[in-house]
């Protein structure tokens, strides 16, 4: 039998083959299974013969080395699976996150902010009573708060639920509707000038100055006569001169009775109606446009005589409320004028009069209200000896004042007692119509009186307290505790201290509201306004004056919680300097940016992000952060803005600095975020994607294309046309002319269309849009400052003339004249030497030698200045 070589060389005999792969079989019929899809193909090859094994014996040694191959590999797999990953390090932060805190008005102390539930924030603001147009108290008060509420959505990104009310049923506005029924009605009754309308006009003028005037008198001139009119003309006429003449008693008087600046002006204005009246009817002029004068002229005080003679016969509510509701659409456009984002609810008192009732009923069944005579009343005491109640917790010291307004002392037809302020009877002796346990027991529900509209309730027929309206309202929207309520700083007391009284009273809970936000007061060139004083200043008085940005600017740059004084050198100084600052600042950028789109994208092997890249990076960084600081710390938006002042000199410093090697995309970054703040303040509106703070106003309608372009193109056009006739011509100075044209082209043409050309060193104009009101104000100060140094030139080169003329003009006389008459008087010299200059005097007298020697000098200057004329007149001569 022939021998076949060893296993290892795959040379084996047919029967050592056999002994070799019987051992062998099961596990390679295993292996086969799980390596080989169809184990039955590969079993013939087994038990074929040596040859067929030797052939496929290649085959079978690079199976084995594969085999070796996986299982290394699961190997590695194992061993990989089994190691851990480095331990990780938590961040320790450089710079600590700023917490959020609020002047709370509850403790008197900025305090963190923490909202109830998450960041859902529940907000009240109280509303205007709307009865009159809205002044520049309303302007601070609802610009301010809205900024805040854009701080804390916008910046913050709290989710606020912003409840507003509107008042439109309340003392001033039923007085006020009454009284223009009243007038309204008189006026149209009235066809003809007589005397029975004028003694109307003269009663009420003679009450006006007993009941209104008068309270500002010293004690002993209160008593006005009651004969003629003569006499009691001769005393007014009196406190007019005191009135104009004694600035130190008109003082005196308004100690006394605020009003009464504001009452003798009324008085003295119907004085003279009254007067001009009485001439008219002399004459024959009897018109109803007379008589209808005389009405206007004297409206003020007529119109409190006629409330107090039929006020009892105006009683329909839908006089209140179409005043109310005329006026309240005049407010919230004035808000729109002013960018103040409406609130996200609106209530009005009138639409919850069901509401009120049954919250003035459960307050009463909890023990903390009373009924008395119709009207329901807070026992304050009651409350504040609860062990979980505090009455007053925003002013403690004002506890026990009487609010004004809370009695029916103001009813003309009850007098107060006297011996007990709390009990109010009527004139003629009656019993008491109702008595308050405490004088700072306020009204939740008052009793009707003449002349009011009323609605019915368990006590009878009757309105709203003032404070009530507050807290039901904003109960049924916000529930029994808010995170935030806010008001200007004069409701404090009573009203919001009330309002918490009542509202605590009646979900008998301790806490209501968690912050109370007061705005500061506002005064108007150092003095407070007054709406009953009427000098206050109208929203749309303001507007006229100054933008809706400058106004908003001139409340950012002063604390929200601070008195504000709004003055002409507040806006003329430091709200136009900043807004022209941010203008300049992103007309720059705009057009920085703007010149690199139009270049395209260049590659001049240099990454453009150095150190001065760097330093302005992490000045805009550390500028973020300290812009948030000034946010947390109680909405300090003075500071905030000088933030934004600062970051925006830093970037102007680098423009100025790199010159073309300007990175456009770090300032354009910078400047974006920069103009999203100020957009978040409410400065502006746009996209965000724009650089800037955006339009004061957004506009409606499609655009026309053709209206925006024309002018535009027209320039171009002309400039064009101008430059081809010039070239056509072919002229000696063309290349002069067409660069005067350019000149036009950007100082004149582009200008009023709010283009702006900045010639460069390369030869590149830098384009830049603004306002065109800015560029032209600007070119219109340029252009006066150069004709200023014009001017200034001129007229040293006039006056210089002027000199060199009346030098001239001294040369004139020849030298040899100069000591002889009539150039001296005749007699002053007696004889003269060869120059003619004087050896003594007229008595023969020898002149000293300082006397013969200071003529001698003056002789010398002539000579010089008669040599010089000389000269000019040869020259002039010439000209001829």
């Amino acid at each position: 039998m022939t021998r076949m070589a060893s296993p290892n060389h795959c040379h084996l005999s047919e029967i050592d083959w056999v002994k070799f792969m019987t051992p062998t079989v099961s596990s390679l019929l295993l292996l086969s299974q799980r390596l080989i899809p169809r184990p039955h193909r590969f079993l013939p090859i087994l038990f074929s013969s040596p040859s067929i094994i030797n052939h496929n014996c290649t085959n079978h040694r690079n199976y084995n080395q594969n085999h070796q191959s996986l299982r290394t590999s699961q190997r590695r797999r194992m061993s990989s699976s089994s190691a851990k990953q480095p331990a990780w390090a938590l961040p320790v932060p450089i710079q600590s996150e700023p917490v959020l805190k609020i002047y709370n008005s509850l403790t008197r102390t900025k305090t963190e902010f923490i909202p109830k539930s998450g960041r859902s924030v529940k907000w009240y603001n109280c509303g205007p009573t709307v009865y009159d147009a809205s002044h520049m108290g309303h302007a601070r008060n609802y610009v301010t708060q809205d900024v805040l509420r854009r701080i804390m959505e916008d910046y913050f990104g709290y989710d606020v639920h912003f409840v507003m009310n509107i008042t439109d049923i309340d003392d001033k506005i039923i007085k006020r509707a009454r009284q223009n029924h009243l007038l309204e009605k008189f006026r149209a009754d009235t066809t003809l000038l007589d005397t029975n309308l004028i003694s109307q006009v003269d009663t009420a003028w003679r009450a006006f100055l007993r009941n209104e005037l008068a309270a500002g008198l010293p004690v002993d001139e209160r008593t006005f006569p009651t004969g003629t009119d003569e006499e009691i003309g001769i005393t007014f006429a009196r406190i007019a001169e005191l009135v104009q003449s004694n600035k130190e008693w008109k003082q005196e008087c308004l100690k006394r009775d605020e009003k009464f600046d504001m009452n003798f002006i009324s008085a003295n204005r119907t004085l003279a109606a009254i007067r001009n009246a009485g001439s008219s009817l002399k004459t024959g002029t009897t018109s109803q446009e007379e008589a209808h004068k005389l009405i206007d002229d004297s409206q003020d005080i007529l119109v409190l005589f006629l409330d107090e003679q039929y006020k009892s016969t105006v009683t329909s509510p839908s006089l209140s409320r179409t005043l109310a509701f005329y006026w309240e659409n005049q407010f919230f456009q004035d808000m729109h004028r002013l960018n103040v984002r409406d609130p996200d609810t609106l209530t009005r008192v009138t639409e919850y009069m069901p509401e009120i009732i049954t919250f003035v009923e459960k307050i009463i069944g909890n023990g903390y209200a009373y009924e008395s005579g119709g009207s329901v009343y807070f026992d304050t005491k009651a409350f504040d000896d609860a062990p979980s109640h505090d009455y007053a917790k925003l002013e403690p010291w004002s506890k026990g004042k009487r609010e004004g307004g809370e009695t029916s002392s103001s009813n003309s037809t009850a007098v107060s007692t006297g011996a007990d302020a709390n009990t109010v009877v009527a004139a003629s002796g009656e019993a008491p119509k109702f008595t308050r346990h405490s004088s700072s027991d306020f009204a939740l529900w008052k009793a009707t009186k003449p002349g009011e509209p009323s609605w019915d309730s368990p006590w009878g027929p009757g309105r709203p307290g003032w404070h009530i309206e507050c807290s039901v309202m904003a109960s049924a929207v916000l529930g029994e505790n808010m995170d935030i309520h806010s008001g200007g700083i004069d409701l404090a007391f009573p009203h919001h201290d009330n309002e918490m009284a009542q509202s605590e009273a009646y979900h008998d809970c301790p806490t209501w509201v968690n912050y109370f936000v007061h705005t500061g007061h506002l005064h108007i060139e150092g003095l407070k306004m007054s709406k009953s004083l009427k000098n206050f200043i109208t929203i749309d008085e303001i507007l006229q004056r100054y933008s809706s940005r400058q106004i908003r600017l001139a409340f950012l740059t002063q604390l929200w919680n601070a008195k504000v004084d709004f003055s002409e050198s507040l806006m003329a100084g430091e709200v136009r300097n900043l807004e022209s600052t941010l203008n300049n600042f992103f007309t720059n950028i705009k057009a920085l940016v703007n010149q690199a789109r139009d270049s395209g994208v260049t590659a001049d092997g240099y990454h453009h992000y150095g150190s001065a890249e760097k330093e302005l990076v992490a000045k805009f960084q550390q500028s973020q952060h300290s812009f948030r600081s000034a946010l947390c710390d109680s909405f300090n938006t003075p500071e905030a803005l000088d933030v934004l002042r600062d970051l925006v000199s830093r970037t102007n410093t680098y423009i100025s600095s790199c010159g073309k090697a300007v990175n456009v995309r770090v300032v354009e970054n910078l400047a974006r975020w920069v103009g999203k703040m100020l957009r978040m303040f409410g400065l502006g509106e746009g996209e965000s994607k724009e650089i800037g703070w955006g339009q004061e106003g957004s506009s409606e309608g499609a655009i026309d294309r053709e209206e925006i372009l024309m002018p535009y193109l027209r320039t171009l056009s002309i400039f064009r046309d101008g430059v081809r006739k010039l070239a056509i011509d072919k002229g000696d100075s063309a290349l002069k002319n067409i660069l005067t044209l350019c000149d036009k082209l950007r100082d004149e043409e582009l200008i009023p269309l709010g283009v702006a050309l900045d010639d460069q060193e390369d030869g590149k104009a830098l384009v830049k849009l603004a306002p065109p009101s800015v560029l032209l104000a600007a070119r219109d100060e340029k252009r006066a400052i150069l004709l200023a140094k014009q001017a200034k030139k001129e007229a040293a080169k006039e006056a210089e003339r002027v000199k060199r003329l009346e030098r001239l003009a001294k040369g004139k006389l020849n030298p040899k004249d100069m000591f002889l008459p009539p150039h001296v008087a005749e007699g002053t010299y007696g004889t003269y030497d060869e120059s003619v200059v004087p050896l003594t005097d007229g008595d023969g007298k020898e002149l000293s030698k300082s006397a013969r020697k200071k003529l001698m000098k003056e002789r010398e200057s002539q000579v010089k200045l008669h040599e010089e004329w000389l000269r000019y007149m040869e020259v002039e001569k010439e000209k001829r």
